[in-house]
């Protein structure tokens, strides 16, 4: 990255699960290291199944569980502006990826990366997606974005508080 990391989008499939949740995870995370009000987080999906549906109740009722509040949160599909708007922009698996990779231009190609990347302990890159499973795959999809977002956060703290 050049200069510091003031905003991150994060894309999964359709907006509803694993996006949502690590921007809320990732913004209440910033927020309770008094960085809050110096980045700014969203989600996305790369395709449009979903737009303008809130996350999936299930996804919902984990992410509450742990203290999380998701219920605000809209669907929307990635746009071209985001890979000019976004410093970071942070997929959930390779093939999510590698999507960006095609739909950036060749100026923001360096903004995309994945998000377990920021995960020490995961030992998988790509968040797995809970839509088609059971109740665990939610809390699986929450423990790896806790862990990764306090990577991320860990990695980009330097840069915020310049």
């Amino acid at each position: 990255m050049n200069g510091p990391v003031r905003s991150v989008l994060f894309v999964c499939t359709g907006n509803i699960c694993r996006s949502p949740t690590a921007a809320a995870v990732f913004g209440r995370m910033a927020a309770d290291a008094g960085l809050g009000h110096l980045i700014t987080t969203d989600s996305a999906g790369t395709h449009g199944y979903h737009v303008g549906e809130p996350p999936d109740a299930r996804t919902q009722a984990a992410a509450r569980a742990r203290g999380y509040d998701l219920s605000r949160l809209r669907a929307r599909k990635i746009a071209l502006e985001d890979f000019a708007t976004f410093d970071l922009i942070l997929a959930m698996d390779r093939g999510h990826q590698e999507i960006l990779a095609r739909l950036a231009p060749p100026t923001a190609g360096h903004k995309i990366a994945l998000m377990l990347a920021y995960a020490r302990r995961a030992g998988t890159l790509d968040v797995p997606d809970p839509y088609f499973g059971g109740p665990g795959g939610f809390d699986l999809v929450l423990d790896l974005i806790e862990e990764a977002a306090a990577g991320l956060l860990a990695a980009l703290r330097p840069g915020l508080t310049r």
